[in-house]
């Protein structure tokens, strides 16, 4: 199978925890060359990045992913006809020693406030000196590179050392929209792991338990299996439901409550994971309203996976997608969906709205990773329903991944 041909309808299949060690460095590879025929196709001859999914998905080089979120301490210079060099946070170099993409691994400059002490304008200075040297003695025709999450200061400097800039996310944003073949099987494990602590989280919910405590369990199982980290803190209950992007806190539940659960989850080789469930604590019936929500939170979901087809364009799909009722449009998800991928990936999905051009162009492709959201909330009850599936767009069909079973009690109908 070449390495952009799409899986076949029936690739399905788990692998071992021996097949996935073994062809690692093969997925690491792939995407490696992934990104350098997108750069091609950009015109593009170079990056510089610093976002920790980008170096991850070029490279396979993982290091204090949170950290280096905040802290720009890392970097990676890659040429699309060169090497990949790696300029990793100082003492660390040896993390990455082993990976097939990196050609050579060396000290970064750190080009923050912090750690410069504050004395961020020489730094920038040395740091782009350094790297139009390095660019240059390996090809010095190249005088425009991509960059992303860089000081502002930094990208100054590497104006002044010669070099125009664009954004890498030209190259990263359609390069990781659809999944090669050999990266199904880690979506697929990923997913698996997370499921398992979706049911460890739920098992853990009762009345008397904390927001937080029950939102800890899908932590550690998590962090059990290799995972990365959650990436929001989307796990609230009862009357915190109502509006919806509450945080995990301090509420204790009740018997009788919702609870809300959205795991945004940077899984098993940093391979995002993301659906929503909507539970019931305690042993308890759900009250009329609560089911009414849940049911339509349900059917919003039906409906627009059912319009999931390869081939459609984004404003048809968006133009028949789930029409939410006058008393919960104020509080419906902003979109209806998302891509995926190591975090949200190309495209946002927006509502259609008739006096408004559609924004987004382009259609459903084969080997898209698709999340579609739901939420339900009302000012009267109180409360919400939050509901989330994540889909693999297949050549003429979408598969479900998020498998896990949706509450019975509430009036959940399968997965």
């Amino acid at each position: 199978m070449s390495a952009t041909a799409m899986p076949p309808a029936n690739w399905g299949s788990i692998w071992s925890a021996t097949e996935l060690e073994t062809h690692r460095s093969a997925l690491y590879l792939a995407r490696l060359q992934r990104v350098r025929d997108t750069m091609r196709r950009a015109n593009l001859p170079a990056l510089l990045v610093m976002d920790a999914n980008n170096i991850l998905y070029a490279t396979g080089a993982r290091n204090m992913t949170i950290f280096a979120l905040r802290a720009p301490s890392r970097y990676l210079l890659l040429f699309a006809e060169g090497p990949a060099i790696l300029y990793e946070y100082g003492g660390s170099e040896h993390l990455s020693a082993t990976l097939p993409t990196l050609d050579r691994i060396v000290p970064a400059i750190n080009v923050g406030y912090l750690g410069t002490g504050g004395a961020m304008e020489p730094a920038c200075r040395r740091f782009a000196a350094e790297v139009a040297a390095t660019i240059h003695a390996i090809d010095p025709t190249v005088d425009c590179i991509g960059v992303d999450r860089f000081p502002f200061m930094a990208i100054d400097a590497l104006r002044q050392a010669g070099l125009r800039v664009r954004d890498a996310d030209e190259v990263f944003i359609p390069a990781r929209a659809t999944k090669l073949p050999i990266e199904i099987p880690y979506v697929r494990e990923s997913m698996r792991r997370v499921l398992e602590g979706v049911r460890r989280l739920e098992q853990s919910i009762a009345p008397g338990c904390s927001e937080n405590e029950v939102w800890a369990h899908l932590w550690f199982d998590l962090m059990q299996k290799d995972g990365q980290c959650l990436t929001t803190r989307l796990c609230q209950s009862g009357p915190r439901t109502f509006p919806y992007f509450q945080e995990a806190g301090s509420r204790v539940l009740q018997a009788g409550d919702l609870l809300c659960l959205d795991t945004d989850a940077m899984g098993f080789e940093g391979y995002a994971a993301d659906l929503s469930r909507s539970f019931l604590c305690g042993n308890g019936a759900p009250s009329a309203d609560q089911r009414q929500l849940y049911q339509l939170a349900q059917e919003n979901l039906a409906v627009n996976a059912a319009l999931l087809a390869p081939g459609r364009s984004w404003r048809e799909f968006a133009e028949r997608a789930w029409s939410c009722p006058d008393e919960y449009r104020p509080w419906r998800y902003g979109l209806i969906g998302h891509g995926l991928g190591m975090a949200g990936e190309f495209p946002n999905i927006p509502h259609f709205d008739p006096a408004q051009p559609y924004p987004l162009t382009g259609h459903i492709e084969p080997g898209m990773l698709i999340c579609l959201e739901s939420y339900i909330g009302s000012a009267r009850v109180g409360q919400g329903v939050k509901l989330e599936q994540q889909y693999l767009v297949h050549e003429t069909h979408a598969e479900c991944l998020s498998t896990y079973p949706m509450d019975a009690r509430l009036g959940g109908y399968g997965a």
